[in-house]
């Protein structure tokens, strides 16, 4: 994991642990859905969005909707 994907996961951990989520049991794998295997909120995606954007100055939403933690990866390389 590069260093930027390992800030995504980060900011996913920070997110979910601010709303009391337990992020241990889960797998920051490509294939994870944002939603579904990860449990973001539209507001969580929003919050994501706007870190990665700050960070990087990327709009991973730019270029149409995305579901898994890979197509934000493969958004920011």
């Amino acid at each position: 994991m590069n260093t930027r994907e390992q800030f995504v996961v980060d900011t996913i951990i920070e997110i979910l642990k601010g709303k009391g989520s337990d992020t241990s049991k889960l797998d920051f794998k490509s294939e994870a859905h944002l939603r579904d295997d990860l449990g973001l909120s539209s507001f969580n995606l929003a919050e994501l969005t706007v870190k990665i954007e700050h960070e990087f100055d990327v709009d991973i939403f730019e270029k149409g909707l995305i579901f898994t933690l890979g197509e934000v990866f493969d958004r920011l390389n």
